[in-house]
């Protein structure tokens, strides 16, 4: 589903499989980053829905996941094998991700186990820049869901578009969540003052007021 120019949701419910989260094809000229993996359930399907809308002389050269659930990681290590690229996460979900804790990315709600994932770069800030063909996006953290929670921003088409998975929740004791920083982190989105969200599970909002609107109905 194309959302602008060079930006496309390859993969959720409705493109890959059932319990997938949304993954999001970001091109930036000569290369092009991959949002989230999905469950692995169809990892075949998500790589087809790439080639359909990507031409085979620009490569995927990152996997940025978003956080360590396994709705949107499972997928990942078949995902870069596939495409070649580096997987980048954060630092405190990538501990998880790396010793294959089956409860704290929620594997387990899935009845799945998560084998150990490496993570080939580690944001460990609060921001990073990440360099994608001719162009960046940027990483800013963003716990509460997760404890290495991540936003990206990058300015594409004309856009401020936000990728924003899981703005949503849930928060859950297995899964490390903490409201504090939820709540803190739903403020530091907001001011991003983005143009488009692309959300993990409800979709793309248009337009600063509606996407204000849906990050701000969350905050209590």
């Amino acid at each position: 589903m194309r959302i602008t120019e060079n930006v496309w949701q390859v993969g959720g419910p409705e493109l890959t499989a059932p319990e997938d989260a949304a993954a999001y094809l970001v091109r930036l000229g000569p290369a092009a980053a991959l949002i989230d993996a999905g469950c692995g359930e169809a990892t075949q399907a998500l790589i087809a829905n790439i080639g359909r809308v990507l031409p085979p002389e620009v490569p995927v050269t990152h996997l940025l996941l978003t956080h360590c659930h396994f709705d949107h990681s499972g997928g990942a290590q078949a995902v870069a094998g596939h495409l070649g690229c580096k997987i980048v996460a954060h630092r405190q979900d990538a501990v998880f991700l790396e010793a294959g804790d089956s409860a704290t990315t929620a594997a387990a709600w899935y009845g799945r186990h998560m084998p150990p994932l490496r993570i080939d770069q580690k944001i460990e800030g609060a921001t990073a820049s990440i360099a994608v063909g001719d162009g960046e996006l940027r990483a800013c953290h963003c716990p509460g869901h997760s404890p290495g929670s991540l936003v990206y921003t990058a300015e594409i088409d004309g856009h401020k578009i936000l990728f924003g998975q899981d703005i949503h929740g849930p928060l859950h004791p297995s899964l490390r969540s903490d409201r504090a920083d939820y709540l803190q982190s739903l403020q530091l989105i907001l001011a991003l003052d983005a143009d488009i969200l692309c959300e993990g599970h409800f979709g793309i909002f248009r337009g600063r007021d509606e996407v204000r609107r849906f990050i701000a109905s969350f905050i209590s």
